[in-house]
Formats: structure tokens, C-alpha cells, sequence
């Protein structure tokens, strides 16, 4: 007869260690963390060891804390893919989490054509508005930025660039907006926060003071690309959220230099999971996509 650990408890600790959070583990299994931490203690005294070193909030695997948790996701892994073999069931329904700016500019006009491909394959959107926790109490694939996380495969989709827009009614009046006279137009800014105005940044990268009079200060770019839409200034926005109205001629794209923002939208999955039909098939998708 085999001598096997508890084995909800090892489940419990699996979860708690992937997650490095006691109360998301506790959402994950719908138990409460008081649960948690006493199957995590169950366990540390099977065997004998510590297996985490809490630190306040804090939350490390000690080291056979460590070696213990990189057994037990290969095991579970194993057994979710040899769950769904002997079913028969494919996995066909996905969920991405996706930044929310990047699904409705760049993914959304395009899920048409990939439904149209792979009419079995369902994607779920769930909307996120910063890097998000690369767990598949998450999501089964993500679009996020760079995040280089163990056991994770990732694609580059694309380098955002922010290029000068305005609306085309400011041309009757200005034959072309350009290095010469773009100082004579109001400037929509943006505020980014802990990364700084966008203007400002445009304006050190390229190294040309910013003179304009009249400068209008937004908290959040789509507002400052509606603003550009109503003839108000020139705006900066990334190039991959004004395409279409570039394209319409809702905007034009001003004759100014544009800058790289250093921010990558990369494509995410478990590496294990990189063949199953459903993910490499939206993997391959977007590849073409981009």
C-alpha cells in the first residue's frame, strides 16, 4: 500500500504556494483562508517541515518548501491534462484577461476573422487595467505587458508608439502641422501618472521645447484622442488606438517624430499548455496578426 501525504492538503499548499497568497488560494478553492492555513499546517506537520517563512504579509517557500511546490504543479498539471484525455474533451473555451485599451483598438475589430476560422473556439474577454497575476484563477491566456514569469511562454505582439493626431479640420487652416508651426497649436496632454506628462516625454526624446500657449491637461488618453477627434489640439496617442480613425479620417497623422514608449504587448500561456488545440490555434492567430 502506498504512503501518500493528505492529499487535500497538498492540494491546499499547491495552490497557496502557485498563488504566494494564503487568501487567493482560499478564493481559488472557495474555502477561507482560516482553511488554508490550517491544511497548510496540516501538512507541515506530516511532514515534519517548514514550508513557508511568513514574514508579516509576506509570504516565501522555504526551500523544501520550494522543492515540494515544483513537484506538486508538475503533478497536478499532469493529472488536469490526463483528466481532460481520458474524457475525451479537448478544452475549447478560453478566457484571456487583456488590457482593456488594447482589446477594443487592436483585438476586438479583429476576433471576427479569428471566429470565422475557429468557430469551436470561445474566448472569453476579461478586461484588465495592469499586469495581472499570470495564475489560471486569472485566465487561461493573457495579453499583457513583458512579464518573463517561470513555466510561462510569451510572444511579442507589438512595441507601442505614440504618434502626433489631430482632427483633418485643422488643415484648412494650416496646409501642413509640422516642426515649424506645430508650436502655434493647443497640445492635449496627458497626465500618466507616476510615468509623466506624454508631451513632456516627446519633448525630452527629441529634444524640443515645448512653447505652446495653450495646453489642455487629460487624465486618460481616450479622452484626450476624442478631444483631437473635436478639433481641439494635437494629441499623442498609441499607434495601435488610432489606426482605425486614421484610417476612417477621423484623425490625420501629424508630420512630427514619434516616440517608443518602451512598453511591450506580449501574448501569454503556460508553457505545458502551448499545444493544446484551443491555445495554439488563437497563438498562431495572432501571430499573423501582428
Amino acid at each position: 500500500m502506498r504512503k501518500l501525504p493528505p492529499l487535500r492538503a497538498l492540494q491546499v499548499f499547491e495552490t497557496a504556494a502557485r498563488q504566494q497568497h494564503f487568501s487567493k488560494a482560499a478564493t481559488e478553492l472557495c474555502i477561507t483562508q482560516s482553511a488554508v492555513s490550517h491544511q497548510v499546517r496540516v501538512l507541515e506537520e506530516y511532514f515534519g517541515e517548514q514550508l513557508f517563512d511568513r514574514q508579516g504579509r509576506k509570504l516565501q517557500l522555504t526551500p523544501k518548501g520550494q522543492s515540494l511546490f515544483i513537484e506538486l504543479e508538475r503533478i497536478f498539471n499532469e493529472l488536469s491534462d490526463l483528466n481532460l484525455k481520458i474524457r475525451d474533451t479537448p478544452n475549447q473555451q478560453l478566457c484571456l484577461a487583456v488590457y482593456s485599451s488594447f482589446a477594443v483598438k487592436w483585438l476586438i475589430p479583429r476576433l471576427a476573422d479569428f471566429r470565422r476560422q475557429y468557430p469551436s473556439v470561445k474566448i472569453r474577454l476579461e478586461m484588465i487595467t495592469q499586469d495581472p497575476d499570470l495564475s489560471t484563477s486569472t485566465a487561461d491566456i493573457f495579453i499583457a505587458g513583458k512579464l518573463n514569469q517561470r513555466g510561462y511562454w510569451q510572444q511579442l505582439l507589438h512595441k507601442e508608439r505614440l504618434v502626433p493626431v489631430c482632427s483633418p479640420s485643422l488643415y484648412p487652416k494650416w496646409r501642413e502641422i509640422n516642426l515649424g508651426n506645430f508650436q502655434q497649436q493647443a497640445l492635449l496632454i496627458v497626465d500618466e501618472g507616476p510615468l509623466g506628462l506624454d508631451w513632456h516625454k516627446w519633448s525630452s526624446a527629441h529634444k524640443i521645447p515645448l512653447k505652446n500657449e495653450q495646453q489642455h491637461l487629460f487624465s486618460h488618453i481616450v479622452m484626450a484622442i476624442e478631444a483631437a477627434i473635436a478639433g481641439q489640439g494635437l494629441a499623442l496617442a498609441p499607434d495601435f488606438m488610432v489606426a482605425g480613425d486614421i484610417s476612417t479620417g477621423r484623425l490625420v497623422a501629424v508630420n512630427l517624430p514619434d516616440v517608443h514608449t518602451g512598453f511591450e504587448f506580449c501574448f501569454l500561456c503556460k508553457q505545458r499548455r502551448l499545444n493544446e488545440p484551443a491555445i495554439a490555434a488563437f497563438s498562431s492567430w495572432l501571430k499573423s496578426q501582428a
